[in-house]
């Protein structure tokens, strides 16, 4: 008999954490019909069951509802006959707990924002991928020595801290720890394969894929700037060659000057009353609300025919982490809108707290196509854009908030927020 459904995708080390807990706790999970990952645990079903709307989640056949991957492994190993898996003794216990979230918040945290800033989905920065390395190996080195005279984490028998662990490092050989830094760390792969490689375990873990060479960036290919044509050259006085000067076979061809550069299609849309600028001065020198605000300014001028409004949402919320490189991520993204900088406005903040956070803002482009004046910026598909009604109040309420930056969403307050203008 199933214990209930776990929601979760086949790449997600959590997921496939949970997964083992079950297999040595002798339970079967189902997985969820129909699900499709950023769709359905976007939907108001989905939500009303999992508020914050993240995988991995379990519903169990009795109705219980629980999200966060360490959590749930936890609360199934608590359900096993297996009474070893969460320790034998209260001290037992408390040491799982602590490997468990030594891996969580060492290891594991440093895969995610090297893979995340790596990708693109946050701003990349050298530095802070040098010190996320540096941390991860700090950690590593305090397990290597740990596993280096023991078996297992806990005691002589696999627990839950065991399954965790191998987890978080078969998802750091897949990226972060590649073959120049695996040597340092025999113990650790002793461990990895030992726990990987057991009966009930092999189908959940899948194989694991060892990397030669650690993710890196690579930076999106610059956009070459057009040649300006070749301005017309004064006439020169002509000179007579002498006779023994004169060569028929070797006339010069004329210079070709360079294309002109491709005009953009947003300036062929028919003039608007707003003016973008105006807006940007505006916002900038007057305060946001009042009678004499920016936005009261804004309704007296905006020109619903000519410019859209558009909210903003970042589609993979529940990577975040610190709400500063959350912020940062923000200025990486309005860099990259650099080329619509007179098409486009607008105010994008960081909502909530480490670790439970959004990316949310509005967006006020030139046209009724947002794609016209956001995919000049490699990741802009890693937001969703949903035009705004002025006339529905709770939209405007949004709008409002975004440009005042006192937005709430969720109960999520906002902590940081940066403009493009």
């Amino acid at each position: 008999m199933s214990f209930g459904t776990l929601y979760t995708v086949s790449v997600q080390a959590k997921g496939r954490i949970i997964k083992a807990t079950a297999a040595l706790a002798g339970l079967t999970l189902d997985g969820p019909t129909g699900y499709t990952h950023f769709e359905t645990n976007k939907t108001p079903e989905y939500l009303a069951k999992f508020p914050h709307g993240k995988i991995p989640a379990l519903e169990t056949k009795d109705g219980f509802k629980l999200f966060e991957g360490a959590a749930i492994a936890r609360y199934i190993a608590s359900k096993s006959g297996n009474a070893n898996l969460l320790g034998l003794t209260p001290e037992d216990a408390a040491l799982v707990d602590q490997w468990v979230h030594l891996a969580e918040s060492e290891v594991d945290f440093a895969t995610d924002m090297i893979l995340g800033m790596c990708k693109g989905i946050y701003v990349y920065a050298k530095p802070n991928h040098n010190q996320l390395l540096e941390r991860q190996a700090r950690a590593l080195g305090t397990f290597e020595k740990h596993l280096a005279a023991n078996t297992f984490l806990v005691g002589e028998r696999i627990t839950l801290a065991d399954l965790f662990f191998a987890g978080t490092i078969q998802r750091a050989v897949q990226n972060t720890l590649d073959a120049e830094a695996r040597p340092k760390y025999p113990a650790i792969i002793r461990h990895l394969e030992t726990i990987v490689n057991q009966p009930k375990l092999t189908e959940a873990y899948g194989k694991t894929e060892y990397t030669e060479k650690a993710i890196q960036f690579t930076p999106p290919p610059k956009e070459k700037k057009e040649a300006k044509p070749a301005a017309a050259a004064a006439p020169k006085a002509e000179k007579k060659p002498k006779a023994k000067e004169v060569d028929d076979d070797d006339d010069d061809e004329p210079s070709v000057p360079a294309e002109p550069k491709a005009k953009n299609p947003l300036d062929d849309l028919p003039k608007s009353t707003f003016n973008l600028e105006d807006w940007k001065r505006a916002y900038s020198n007057k305060e946001t609300r009042g009678a004499d605000g920016a936005l009261e300014w804004f309704y007296q001028n905006f020109d619903k025919e000519g410019y859209s409004i558009w909210r903003v949402d970042f589609k993979y919320n529940d990577e975040l982490k610190q709400t500063f490189m959350s912020a940062n991520q923000i200025t990486g993204f309005f860099n990259r809108l650099e080329a619509s900088r007179k098409y486009l406005f607008g105010s994008v903040g960081v909502l909530g707290k480490n670790n439970d956070s959004i990316i949310t803002g509005v967006l006020i482009g030139r046209g009724n196509k947002v794609e016209a004046v956001v995919d000049c910026a490699p990741d802009w598909e890693s937001y969703e854009y949903k035009a705004i009604d002025l006339s529905d109040p709770a939209q405007k309420d949004f709008f409002e908030g975004a440009l005042a930056w006192d937005l709430v969403v969720d109960g999520k307050t906002w902590a940081d927020g940066k403009n493009f203008k």
